[in-house]
């Protein structure tokens, strides 16, 4: 098919994808055509009549779905961050076939027999460390995806298998069409006591859906702020009412009976394949291991998390009564008198923060950042993207072609909520070398200019710190490039990123009046970074407990009625009544709409062990970009990838190990009771 730009050669600069060509309708032929060619050459592989090798097996199987995977990437990226009517049909239609073709590859009697050949003879086959952790992980792979069993098992793990990728991209969609179609419209008097950059996203949102005036939307830099700035507590409780009810509307889009479905068949997945229940399946590849290791670290950061929320709450409940409103602190008022407090006690506004933090120099200073780092350079593209509003860098150090960047900053309604990393091509050395082209994904408000939350701007710098990950990655195989680590090490470089900004020398190089040029003042600074475990007592509460119920959704006997289950959960662990879990079930698109996050939710804070303890070492060498540490960041952690186990690579950047301690000094928590 030439004359689909999809399949024929691209010819754009850097060989990005060639978007001012695509259509909607290139991309169905060009999966028909592209799964055509990964079935022959998955069959010719393991047809070959040739003893097995590991370049004629697993090097062969590396690159098979080349072209597959040049689709695929394009797609699913579109598909997460512009939908469109057609893209949401073509998801529907995908799920089910690709998970059937996956399960054709992994559980292929004949493919197998040939990896496990090789298996049994490796230690005659010389290969090189990553080689060797390559074919482990393919033989791993296999087995925990069904490949030995047969009949009816293999049968049923496979309708199990199909069926799951149906409902994870069910929920998925409907979680978007509740996020889309949601919006609370603003008189003038509903703007009072909004600042000014609340209003202005506010009326760009309107002006988005077609209204005459401001609306709230679900999107979280949208109506975050409206909850912490409006006085009016009757609209407040309408915003969170609807927020929290994504997913769990009665109407077409309900998530309910559709995430019980899931737990169902994780668990039965699991038992095909010998495991006590999901969380034991799923934790066995992880660092953690086991779900009672999961457990442990949870409860140890619960009990000083919520001593520190319901201090807060007593204090937030008293100035709710002191402005005369009767009844107990609701969810719906936590961030609004917290910001108050913290005006209080900290005189900061976030009014007076965000003109010092424009998108602009947040980028700028996650650039100068990874410069400083790692001596990368960020050069403007002017090339055509799928969205007007990406645009597009080329990365390079010492004049050499790194990666592609590609920036996705701004809400609109046909992209899915949060903030994300992913790749249109990753990097490997297998069959020529192929680099990188990476791109981050959010939902700021649009402003002019966009100004940034820190919350934000400490989004932005995670996000980029994904996306060093897959730059700086340097592997022969694809299978292990960048971000293809253990689910609970993935989050260590993003989160270790975060850090930078909290760096005072950043801050003045970076942090200035998007009207004046003016830094931000000394004392504003400091302000700010003194109140960095500002409700951390709330924050820590919302994660954690939407981590437990994870845990608990998965472990054990899967619950026949999972809404009932959360609540059970939540009422053991004593959750604080005016707080809510980050993700109620409904809308847990971490867990739900994919398998990526299930029983997996922990991993933010079991990485966040380690990017506590990763920046002490800067810290320890008495300088934030000390080049040495920097190196041995870059060596072990961000260009490895998965080609060892992770706490191998942890160990031989830090020498050993962390505790908890950090993570808890890190959030305000080491002295809570």
């Amino acid at each position: 098919m030439p004359h689909n730009p999809l399949l024929a050669p691209w010819t754009t600069p850097f060989a990005l994808p060639p978007f001012d060509a695509i259509r909607d309708a290139d991309f169905a032929p060009a999966f028909d055509a592209a799964l055509a060619e990964a079935r022959a050459n998955v069959a010719a592989i393991a047809d070959n009549p040739d003893a097995p090798t590991y370049a004629n097996t697993i090097a062969a199987l590396e690159l098979a779905e080349e072209t597959l995977d040049r689709v695929a990437g394009v797609f699913y990226n579109l598909a997460g961050a512009d939908s469109t009517p057609a893209r949401e049909a073509l998801q529907r239609d995908l799920a089910p076939r690709l998970a059937a073709f996956s399960s054709e590859i992994t559980m292929n009697p004949a493919l197998f027999a040939r990896i496990a050949a090789l298996w049994d003879g490796r230690d005659a086959l010389g290969l090189d460390a990553e080689q060797a952790r390559v074919l482990m992980l393919y033989r791993r792979m296999f087995l925990r995806a069904g490949a030995a069993l047969q009949g009816a098992a293999a049968d049923r793990m496979k309708a199990v298998k199909e069926r799951l990728a149906v409902l994870g991209t069910t929920f998925a969609q409907n979680l978007l069409a509740d996020e889309r179609d949601w919006f609370m419209d603003l008189a003038e008097g509903d703007l009072d006591g909004l600042p000014d950059f609340v209003i202005e996203s506010a009326r760009a949102a309107g002006a988005e859906r077609g209204r005459p005036g401001a609306v709230v939307t679900l999107n979280r830099s949208l109506i975050v702020p409206f909850l912490q700035f409006s006085p009016r507590r009757d609209l407040r409780q309408r915003a969170y009412a609807a927020w929290a009810a994504r997913g769990a509307n009665g109407n077409d889009h309900d998530n309910r009976a559709i995430a019980a479905e899931i737990l169902a068949l994780r668990a039965e997945r699991a038992g095909l394949l010998g495991f006590p229940d999901f969380a034991s399946y799923k934790l066995e590849t992880e660092m953690a291991k086991t779900p009672a290791a999961v457990r442990d670290l949870l409860m140890q950061v619960w009990a000083p998390a919520r001593a520190k929320a319901e201090a807060d709450a007593a204090v937030l409940e008293r100035m709710l009564h002191a402005d005369g409103i009767n009844g107990a602190l609701e969810p719906w008022d936590w961030r609004y008198y917290s910001d108050r407090r913290r005006k209080a006690e900290f005189d900061l506004d976030e009014a007076a923060v965000k003109p010092y933090l424009s998108l602009d120099a947040m980028i700028a200073a996650a650039f100068d950042v990874a410069h400083r780092l790692f001596g990368l350079d960020f050069r403007p593209l002017d090339v055509p993207l799928y969205h007007a509003d990406a645009r597009a860098w080329e990365v390079t150090r010492n004049g050499r072609h790194m990666a592609v960047f590609v920036g996705d900053y701004f809400a609109r309604p046909s992209k899915r909520s949060g903030a994300w990393c992913s790749t249109f091509r990753s990097q490997r050395k297998l069959g020529g070398e192929v680099r990188p082209v990476v791109v981050n994904v959010c939902n700021f408000a649009k402003g002019a200019p966009a100004l940034l939350s820190w919350d934000d701007a400490t989004t932005l710098f995670h996000e980029f710190g994904h996306a060093l990950h897959q730059m700086l990655s340097d592997v022969t195989h694809g299978f292990v490039s960048g971000t293809s680590v253990a689910r609970d090490f993935v989050e260590l470089p993003s989160q270790l990123f975060e850090h930078w900004l909290e760096v005072p020398a950043v801050l003045d190089a970076h942090a200035r009046h998007w009207q004046t040029g003016a830094p931000m003042p000394a004392g504003l600074r400091d302000r700010l970074l003194a109140a960095a475990t500002w409700d951390q007592g709330f924050a820590t509460v919302e994660y954690v407990a939407s981590a437990l119920v994870d845990l608990a959704f998965h472990e054990g006997p899967p619950p026949a009625d999972p809404m009932a289950r959360q609540a059970e959960v939540l009422a053991g662990i004593g959750m604080p009544p005016a707080i809510r879990m980050r993700h109620a079930t409904p809308h847990f698109a971490h867990v739900f709409s994919g398998d990526g996050y299930s029983a997996g939710y922990y991993s933010y804070m079991w990485s966040e062990v380690m990017d506590a303890d990763a920046f002490a070492a800067f810290t320890e060498a008495g300088d934030p970009f000390a080049p040495d540490v920097a190196a041995r960041l870059e060596r072990h952690i961000l260009s490895a990838g998965g080609s060892e186990e992770p706490d191998t690579l942890y160990t031989a950047f830090r020498g050993r190990m962390p505790g908890v301690e950090a993570l808890l000094k890190g959030r305000g928590l080491l002295d809570a009771a």
